[in-house]
């Protein structure tokens, strides 16, 4: 099996937690990917946007890939965010997560520069080329004010440079142009938790997700029953999964997930400047998100949370 056919399913966009000294606080790392593993999430994403890899040292983003890696024991596969908006950084650092055993690398769009689609082409070629490591290219125009084209997407496919793309665009129609651009050859997944299910009936494989970091156990169960077609299943499940994303989006991510993760104890809410941690009026909002979602599943992976 290669990678590209184990990039499927719900993928969790791990969060990063810091100890009351601002550290990155391994214990609870280990906590969090064991409860993912646990409720049978599909991948771990560490050091995308969730875990506020711009503000992280190499050497703690070293620490939280290679335990990520090492609890995974190969039975997920593990995607570590190594992009920048410098093709040289990227290569860089790419090159040093592949030996620390990740199996793809998460390389996000060029934010900043806003390079031509030639540009972006270029891009991911001279990484693929510099690093021989399968890619998931990231697509997030919303953070970056750069968005590849399907057209690009195919010439990359046609010549091997990424397996798999993180869409985060949150548009349709555009997942059905990705599909028909690269003849189906890519690997589909959502960087969108509102529209896993459209996502995934229209094509997709899954989910590189945030709610999943509360409640893998659904977010599993929504992919899975919208691959099959199981909508009695999945539209319930998509409508709760919709309304806890609303409350973890009510600020700029992570901000809000870090926090509701913290109400059951997992890490501390704190995150790093220029973010700054939930205040009070959010913490009430999300404790209610929360306790609203706790009432209508029976997600296990919520045990623990507001007891």
């Amino acid at each position: 099996m290669t990678i590209a056919d184990r990039l499927k399913g719900a993928l969790t966009a791990l969060v990063t937690p810091f100890d009351s000294d601002d550290k990155v606080d391994v214990a609870a790392l280990k906590r969090i990917v064991t409860k993912q593993l646990d409720q049978g999430i599909s991948g771990l994403v560490p050091c995308g946007t969730t875990g506020e890899t711009p503000c992280l040292t190499n050497e703690e983003q070293e620490t939280v890939v290679r335990t990520a890696v090492e609890l995974a024991d190969g039975k997920v596969p593990v995607i570590a965010g190594t992009g920048s908006n410098s093709t040289r950084v990227t290569i860089e650092q790419t090159n040093r997560a592949k030996a620390w055993g990740i199996d793809a690398a998460l390389v996000v769009c060029p934010y900043y520069n806003k390079p031509t689609q030639e540009g972006l082409f270029q891009h991911f070629k001279a990484v693929w080329e510099a690093c021989g490591i399968p890619i998931v290219l990231y697509n997030v125009p919303g953070r970056t004010v750069s968005d590849i084209q399907p057209e690009t997407l195919g010439r990359l496919v046609e010549i091997g440079a990424i397996v798999a793309i993180k869409d985060a665009t949150a548009n349709m129609q555009r997942a059905a142009e990705q599909i028909t651009a690269t003849g189906g050859k890519l690997a589909l997944l959502s960087g969108d938790d509102f529209t896993i299910l459209p996502f995934v009936a229209t094509g997709g494989q899954g989910v590189i997700s945030v709610v999943s970091n509360v409640a893998p156990k659904d977010t599993v169960r929504l992919v899975a029953a919208s691959a099959e077609g199981d909508y009695a299943t999945a539209q319930p499940l998509n409508r709760r999964i919709i309304d806890l994303s609303r409350a973890l989006f009510l600020q700029s991510n992570p901000i809000p997930v870090k926090a509701m993760v913290s109400l059951g104890g997992w890490c501390h809410p704190r995150v790093r400047s220029p973010l700054v941690a939930a205040d009070d009026a959010l913490m009430k909002k999300l404790r209610a998100a929360l306790d609203t979602y706790r009432g209508a599943t029976d997600d296990a992976s919520l045990e623990g949370f507001m007891s």
